[in-house]
């Protein structure tokens, strides 16, 4: 056998690599880096660094239909199960505690999605058509599962650039929204000190309120039903205080493994023919634009909230309305607590916090509804 004739055998995986692999694959080094050694949203971006990796590797077959990455994609992000799960694990972490004691909180929750709808608009401006618009605007509620759930429904096409995107804006919330809220807030607003005596909520309240909130969610708005009953079942395992195993497997073992399979299904989408294009970097311009509007419109809101009360609401609490939990109610708290080391403002962020929560998700089943009607999406 003449052993020159298996060199391109051999070689076949360099001679269909291209310059756009190459991009990708540093991309995919990028976002490694990024989790690894700088500690950015390790749990998702590592795997879609990975699964990007492998995306741009010719040849690999891993991405095929048959592959590892296409039945995981089939099976977890087509059908939209990896997101649902995810919000089973959200679900058991969340304690809605301080939104029950405080309803008044939901106002900012709601406040907390506008960007939303205005980024919808500019999306739309910009030449995206009605489907790609509203799944680039649910970036701005900074809720990846519902983000990806939209995306997969309305434009699966643009799964990559919108899971990546509002992701990697959940991991800057400690950069982007601090100068925001110094920006739009005065000193003196900050220092405002909310005392925190909350009603006593009763376990039985704690029990109806998962079940309540289903159903009349589910009746409203029956695209979101999917979102909110998951996050809904997730925290009723948690209250009910009678299946503690499932409670700690749905925070624990299902997100991890539905979080790890869902990176890389994302991650695989990312090959350079798909992602190296105009529209990605548009997405990612569009994304922080909705974050930064919807910390503004939180911001405001809890301003005028401050005003109507008399001066007895802190505004900060308004930046912690999207859905970023608990992360946006840490950082709320921080800023007022380097204003003054004696003002904690924890609980009343968490209400805010929790809110947005549950705003995300209305809002994404509304956009659902409603753009699916218009374009006749079944």
């Amino acid at each position: 056998m003449d052993v020159s004739s298996l060199l391109p055998e051999l070689l076949k995986g360099f001679t269909h690599f291209t310059l756009g692999n190459a991009v990708m694959i540093f991309a995919a080094l990028i976002l490694i880096y990024l989790a690894v050694f700088k500690e950015i949203e390790p749990v998702l971006l590592l795997p879609i660094g990975f699964g990007c990796l492998l995306a741009n590797i010719p040849l690999a077959g891993m991405t095929a239909a048959e592959g590892m990455m296409g039945v995981l994609y089939d099976a977890g992000i087509k059908t939209e199960l990896f997101p649902l799960l995810i919000f089973v694990g959200v679900g058991a972490m969340i304690d809605f505690s301080p939104l029950l004691a405080q309803p008044r909180m939901v106002l900012l929750g709601a406040a907390g999605q506008f960007g939303i709808f205005g980024t919808l608009i500019l999306a739309i401006l910009l030449g995206f058509p009605l489907n790609q618009a509203a799944s680039i605007g649910v970036i701005g509620a900074i809720d990846g599962p519902t983000s990806i759930f939209v995306a997969t429904k309305l434009a699966p096409e643009l799964l990559a650039p919108i899971a990546v995107a509002a992701y990697s804006y959940m991991s800057l919330i400690p950069i982007i929204q601090p100068p925001l809220m110094r920006l739009l807030t005065t000193k003196k607003e900050r220092l405002i000190r909310m005392e925190y005596a909350p009603v006593p909520i009763s376990k039985k309240t704690l029990i109806l309120f998962p079940v309540v909130l289903t159903i009349v969610v589910g009746l409203l708005v029956p695209e979101a039903t999917p979102l909110i009953s998951m996050l809904m079942l997730g925290n009723l395992l948690k209250v009910s205080g009678v299946v503690d195993r499932l409670s700690k497997a749905a925070e624990n073992e299902i997100i991890n493994i539905a979080t790890l399979f869902l990176g890389l299904a994302i991650g695989s989408t990312m090959s350079a023919v798909s992602f190296l294009n105009l529209d990605t970097g548009k997405i990612m311009v569009l994304g922080l634009f909705a974050f930064v509007l919807d910390t503004v419109a939180g911001l405001l809101f809890g301003k005028l909230m401050c005003v109507i009360s008399g001066g007895r609401i802190n505004p900060l609490i308004g930046a912690a309305g999207i859905s970023a939990f608990p992360m946006a109610g840490r950082i709320a708290a921080k800023i007022a607590h380097e204003e003054d080391p004696d003002n904690f403002i924890l609980m009343h962020a968490m209400g805010a916090n929790t809110a947005g929560q549950l705003g995300s998700v209305i809002a994404g089943g509304i956009l659902l509804s409603v753009v699916s009607k218009m374009l006749g999406i079944v």
